[in-house]
């Protein structure tokens, strides 16, 4: 088993414990592998393990990842039937893109074509940026709204006060769907400092959960990230994002040097 492997079945493994002291089954938490600091090799490693959920920080950054694994993706579709049954992973599944960094309302256009979930809506300007390219393109996209439950400057997100306005907004648009929320907890060494945070926006999303937004839909709570993803789960997230402690640290520090977040 490569280092990757063993990497990822240990978070997968603590993904599932995670779930079990919270009362839930494994299979209610959606893993999202951030390809950040991943090469396509150990993207590809990962497809072939089974996974489909992979996260980007930035817009092009997932535009060529997404470029790349729809290439092989298409390479063992025209594959003969009994070479195609043999190939390392199952093209009838496809892989399912993520955007968790802050979105430029410029760039809604190709995340629109591309995400199956966008995690960072912060703003009605951007919700309506993607309105109208989901609009032009006959599809709908599901977002969540992303919020600075901490309430540090350096976070995006709306404040707590503005989040269900925001979700409240977005209810009214035709192509464009709210299924939850996403926070990201102050960086610290130890994982239990995020934990208050992650409370708070699970009474949040909760909070508007009970009042029936989303169509019914709203069952989403993204939040956790290699450094303290048990933790999110345990306070109730069902999506997190996990970089670093599946595919490494960062080998490029022009990465580092620009502040890129971890994942």
């Amino acid at each position: 088993m490569s280092e990757l492997a063993e990497r990822f079945t240990e978070v997968k493994q603590r993904v599932a414990d995670a779930a079990q002291r919270s009362g839930r089954t494994p299979e209610s938490i959606y893993l999202v592998a951030v390809t950040k600091t991943a090469e396509p090799e150990d993207i590809r490693e990962l497809i072939e393990m089974g996974h489909r959920d992979f996260g980007e920080n930035r817009v092009q950054q997932l535009v060529q990842r997404a470029s790349v694994v729809d290439e092989w993706f298409e390479r063992t579709k025209l594959l003969p039937r009994s070479a195609a049954e043999k190939a390392p992973f199952d093209a009838s599944k496809p892989v399912r893109w993520h955007m968790i960094g802050h979105l430029q309302r410029n760039k809604a256009r190709k995340v629109a074509d591309l995400c199956r979930l966008v995690h960072s809506v912060d703003s009605l300007r951007l919700a309506e940026e993607l309105q109208q390219f989901a609009n032009r393109y006959d599809r709908d996209i599901e977002v969540l709204v992303q919020v600075n439950v901490s309430g540090e400057e350096s976070k995006e997100g709306v404040p707590i006060p503005a989040a269900a306005a925001l979700v409240e907004q977005i209810d009214s648009m035709f192509n464009v769907h709210a299924r939850g929320l996403m926070t990201m907890a102050p960086y610290s060494d130890n994982p239990e400092d995020a934990r208050s945070h992650f409370t708070r926006c699970r009474e949040i999303f909760e909070e508007l959960q009970s009042e029936g937004y989303g169509e019914g839909r709203f069952d989403l709570l993204s939040m956790g990230m290699s450094g303290d993803y048990e933790v999110a789960i345990e306070e109730g997230a069902n999506i997190v994002r996990v970089g670093s402690a599946i595919f490494g640290e960062a080998t490029h520090p022009s990465e580092e040097a620009a502040g890129v977040s971890d994942d």
